[in-house]
């Protein structure tokens, strides 16, 4: 009887995560971890500690230093990267250092793969539906021209820009993601500040304009959609990543208040309420859909109980 030939198994794949140790990233780490990937991933130099089972190995790394940037990849030499890092609060105060991370960054970042002797199987950089901004059209599809209000969807679509210049060496994807949320969201966002102030129990909101619409979607949805589009990469396309439903916030604090068992008063704060405000987001994803399949559904409600309960904000 013949003894079998022992067959060596191929390495697991290398993912890159810049933004590792943000909201978003630890959740597509752990989606990535789950599907075979070695997970690597940049990080600002505070959040080494956090170290996690899903990430193999952390790097603290300034996206705007070129140097570190470049030593870092060709240390990774990724199969795929997700670029997670930006500066992603619209309400930011410095304009000119969210120009600087969020487009010098990306720069770096193309760079230094577009130097590999391999490149990267697939490349997803994270934009913003924000880019949108204030459409004629109340449900956005890839092809509604953007529209920026503000300078954060402005740095996104100049990134986007500035990405095409690398797509004769790169296999680039460009995701626009709508409003998602979860457990682990930074307060200063609009849904887990409200779900902390019903955690608490606290009789008044103070809250910016209430009469707006936006399309939320879960995090883990979001994070399994990532994973999904580094699997199965299209070249020079743009994504949509949304639910393709809109909530206006009453509804959202309706819904809180089921939830929670009573009713906050809120009031209209004037200094929260920002100029050029975009008044409906709400993505049509049907071509994310067409090209990765359906995800498990998880609605708002359910996403908004999960956070009321396991959150901490």
């Amino acid at each position: 009887m013949g003894v079998e030939p022992i067959v060596p198994s191929s390495p697991p794949r290398r993912a890159l995560i810049t933004g590792a140790g943000g909201f978003t990233g630890a959740y597509v780490a752990q989606a990535l971890a789950a599907r075979g990937f070695e997970v690597h991933g940049t990080v600002h130099g505070a959040e080494l500690h956090a170290q996690r089972r899903d990430v193999t190995a952390q790097y603290a790394v300034d996206l705007c230093d070129r140097a570190q940037v470049t030593q870092v990849v060709a240390q990774v030499r990724p199969d795929v990267v997700l670029h997670l890092a930006a500066i992603a609060f619209v309400a930011h105060g410095d304009a000119e250092a969210m120009y600087r991370v969020n487009l010098l960054g990306t720069r770096h970042l193309l760079q230094a793969l577009a130097e590999l002797p391999q490149p990267p199987q697939a490349v997803l950089l994270a934009s913003s539906a924000n880019v949108y901004g204030n459409a004629a059209v109340e449900v956005l599809d890839e092809e509604v021209p953007p529209a920026p209000t503000n300078d954060y969807a402005v740095s996104k679509l100049a990134m986007e820009y500035l990405a095409r210049l690398w797509l004769d060496k790169l296999p680039i994807m460009l995701l626009r993601p709508f409003n998602y949320t979860g457990v682990g969201q930074s307060p200063q966002f609009l849904l887990p500040k409200i779900v902390g102030h019903f955690q608490r129990r606290a009789p008044v909101i103070e809250l910016g304009n209430i009469d707006v619409w936006r399309d939320f979607s879960d995090v883990r949805t979001v994070a399994q959609a990532y994973a999904a589009l580094l699997e199965k990469p299209a070249p020079g396309e743009v994504f949509n990543i949304c639910s393709g439903q809109a909530y206006s916030l009453r509804e959202v604090l309706d819904l809180m208040a089921q939830i929670a068992g009573y009713e906050i008063e809120v009031r209209v704060n004037p200094a929260f309420v920002r100029a050029h405000e975009v008044r409906r987001l709400q993505g049509d994803a049907r071509k994310l859909w067409q090209h990765i399949g359906h995800l498990p559904a998880i609605t708002l409600r359910e996403t908004l109980g999960w956070m009321y309960r396991d959150g901490r904000f």
